[in-house]
């Protein structure tokens, strides 16, 4: 399955494991019942670690150890469904997640950018020809008019500072 960062196809550097599957070495998405089984000693590898979180569960639980997670994938099991963005939505803005975010599941290409305003940066697709589409999305939408979790400056945000920097001079 191709995954799409900054805009172009890459090779996914985590493995997935399974339940019931050891866990390799490397960096590897974990389902999140695993995870918090033993999330101390996940952590205590010395390689990166990734939660797979599906939407039902309360993202607060993954709270205490978002500072040591490396990646979050957070799942869209059909497209009508998006309680993935308001879980994304609270990791950038309420727990001030830094770490990759990856949509995982029914990722459509209409919905892309409604996935990068949520904070999304990394998008597990179905086909290279998704990935292409979304490069050309993400491009072709370059003003902003509501704040949200990727930290994008909005319109009005701009023109204040454009106007302020303007009255300095």
């Amino acid at each position: 399955m191709p995954l799409v960062k900054s805009g172009a196809i890459v090779a996914d550097d985590y493995l997935h494991v399974a339940d019931g599957d050891a866990i390799a070495e490397g960096a590897v998405l974990l389902p999140a019942a695993r995870f918090l089984v033993d999330p101390e000693g996940v952590l205590k590898r010395n390689s990166k670690v990734g939660v797979i979180w599906p939407n039902s569960r309360n993202i607060a639980e993954l709270a205490p150890w978002l500072d040591r997670v490396a990646a979050v994938a957070l799942v869209f099991p059909t497209f009508r469904d998006g309680r993935a963005y308001s879980q994304a939505r609270l990791l950038r803005e309420r727990y001030g997640f830094r770490g990759e975010l990856r949509a995982t599941g029914q990722v459509l290409r209409d919905q892309f950018v409604f996935m990068l305003r949520s904070g999304f940066d990394a998008f597990e697709v179905k086909k290279d020809s998704d990935a292409a589409a979304f490069t050309e999305v993400a491009r072709r939408y370059s003003v902003v008019y509501q704040p949200t979790g990727d930290g994008r400056a909005t319109a009005a945000a701009r023109r204040l500072s454009r106007q302020n920097a303007e009255a300095r001079s």
